[in-house]
């Protein structure tokens, strides 16, 4: 492989954004892909995989390059260059890389294979946390949550079935897989701007992780009933509730950020989804009203994110223990106050993207020991080392009738 000035010199800018003036990781993905119009797939696959790894391996390879975590433009050259050499790249003539010591930085390499928190790349706060929480299993998890995550799409059954969507996508020149346990995904081969295509804008399909996928079924929604879906945010869970629904019945998507409900509003036209009404949650009142009047309600509570390390590295470098705590907080109360919600016999699913079980289980614990009018039904926690996709945790609750 060889390496190209223009394509280095964006890497080199957006670590920059990213490690010094706090921009997100994808925002400065975003807007580095935009740089240059000429740029052909293979420049801006370059640019995007490897700004993200070198998010997601900062810690790693600042200890080998020995930057002290003081992002200079100089030292962004050294942890460059430690990624080339790790990557088998022959670093070209260039000046920013005279006196870069190739044998030493596998040399290097080869020795922080000994500390778990240096070798997985993470705080030292998240590693004694993850031990805390998962004891051996952390080992496996946080391996599984290093590796990049596959690009995977729901057939939007309102619009297509999965098979239709394969054609499509193949007409496109877009090869996928399938995985037997996932009904409606489709796992991309290599990693292609889907977005451009025919079947995107005619809403055959979705991005959406296959964990995330599992969500929306576990509320077990039939069509024609009541469904509110408190945490919709953008709405990839609430659409595909739509389609299980077939359309029928209803869904009040409810979030506190009412720009992400609009966002929700533009998707779920594309996706031929007419029976979603969006609802901005402005105060308590705005619960009350609602209360005890659905069949079913979905909790897709905030959380660490710990469960999508693998697609959003960065979070690793922005979390920080205090909000740990805080959104554990918050996870209770909504909890707590969106539950009134479930009319007795209705059923409602809380869910979070986090491998912890502080976030998960012990909140659902909590939960029932407070609130006996509810049963618990059943779980499921999906393990990043065991399925290959995201974290995901699930938990099934019933009012009792």
């Amino acid at each position: 492989m060889r390496l190209h000035r223009n394509l280095v010199f964006t890497v080199i800018d957006s670590l920059q954004l990213i490690f010094n003036e706090g921009v997100y990781a994808d925002k400065a993905v975003e807007s580095a892909l935009k740089k240059d119009a000429r740029w052909g797939a293979r420049d801006r696959k370059f640019v995007a995989e490897t700004i993200y790894e070198i998010v997601r391996w900062r810690r790693l390879y600042n200890e080998i390059a020995e930057t002290k975590e003081h992002y200079s433009r100089e030292n962004l050259w050294k942890i460059f260059a430690v990624w080339a050499v790790l990557r088998g790249i022959e670093l070209p003539d260039w000046k920013y890389f005279q006196d870069s010591p190739v044998r030493r930085i596998k040399g290097k390499f080869d020795q922080a294979q000994s500390v778990r928190k240096i070798k997985e790349s993470i705080p030292d706060w998240m590693d004694a946390l993850g031990v805390a929480e998962l004891g051996k299993q952390w080992d496996k998890e946080i391996s599984a949550l290093n590796k990049q995550a596959p690009v995977v799409l729901r057939a939007n059954t309102l619009r297509a079935s999965r098979l239709q969507l394969e054609k499509a996508l193949n007409t496109a020149e877009i090869e996928t897989t399938v995985d037997p346990k996932y009904k409606d995904a489709l796992i991309l081969k290599e990693r292609k701007n889907v977005f451009k295509t025919d079947a995107f804008k005619s809403g055959l399909f979705e991005v959406q992780d296959a964990s995330s996928q599992l969500v929306a079924e576990y509320l077990d929604v039939k069509p024609g009933m009541r469904v509110i879906d408190t945490c919709a945010g953008a709405g990839g869970k609430t659409l595909h509730l739509a389609a299980l629904m077939e359309n029928k019945g209803q869904i009040i998507a409810m979030d506190i950020y009412s720009g992400k409900l609009k966002e929700l509003k533009r998707r779920a036209k594309r996706a031929g989804a007419h029976n979603i009404t969006t609802r901005p949650i402005e105060s308590s009142k705005t619960i009350k009203k609602l209360k005890e009047s659905a069949d079913r309600v979905l909790i897709d509570a905030p959380c660490s994110g710990l469960g999508v390390l693998k697609r959003n590295p960065d979070a690793k470098w922005k979390l920080q223990p205090e909000f740990l705590e805080k959104i554990k907080q918050t996870q209770s109360e909504i909890l707590e106050n969106y539950s009134k919600l479930v009319k007795k016999g209705g059923q409602l699913v809380y869910a979070t993207c986090s491998v912890l079980p502080s976030e998960n289980e012990k909140q659902v614990l909590h939960f029932l020991e407070k609130n006996e009018d509810f049963l618990f039904v059943k779980e499921k926690k999906v393990s990043p080392s065991k399925s290959g996709y995201d974290g995901f945790y699930m938990a099934l609750l019933e009012r009792k009738k």
